[in-house]
This record gives C-alpha cells, sequence and structure tokens, in this order.
C-alpha cells in the first residue's frame, strides 16, 4: 500500500513538476521550427515504420506462443488419457 503511494506521489510530481520547470517557448523559436516541420515530419514517418515493424514481429511471435499453447494442451489431454 505505501508503495502504490510512492509511485502516485512520484507521478504527480513528475507530471506537474515538469509543466513548471519548462520555459517558455520564445517567438524566435517559433520561426526556426518551422523551417524544421519538414524534418520532424520524416522522422515521425520514420519512427512509424520502425513502429510498424516492431508490431508485426509481436504479432508473429504472439501467433507462436498461441500455437504452442495449443500444443501443450494438447501433450496434456493426450498424456491425461494414458
Amino acid at each position: 500500500m505505501k508503495r502504490f503511494w510512492f509511485i502516485s506521489i512520484f507521478a504527480a510530481f513528475a507530471m506537474f513538476g515538469a509543466d513548471a520547470q519548462s520555459p517558455t517557448p520564445a517567438p524566435v523559436a517559433a520561426a526556426s521550427t518551422i523551417d524544421s516541420v519538414p524534418v520532424a515530419l520524416k522522422q515521425l514517418q520514420e519512427i512509424k515504420a520502425a513502429n510498424e515493424e516492431l508490431l508485426r514481429k509481436q504479432d508473429a511471435a504472439l501467433q507462436k506462443l498461441d500455437e504452442l499453447q495449443k500444443a501443450a494442451d494438447e501433450i496434456k489431454i493426450f498424456g491425461k488419457r494414458s
């Protein structure tokens, strides 16, 4: 119970503390971000592609685990019969 309270308090401080410590962006910074929008978009597309590949690998792993679980269940059933 104490651990739960500690984690929840720590999370609250982390959320609200980050907002209080972050500086407000200057107008000059906004102008430089306009130039970097295409770069950021390209990076996001690369991240999306990497995430999709990771999801495909995880899906394949889950299918293999399901097959192993079914095989284990069949072995249990056949083991009980003999």
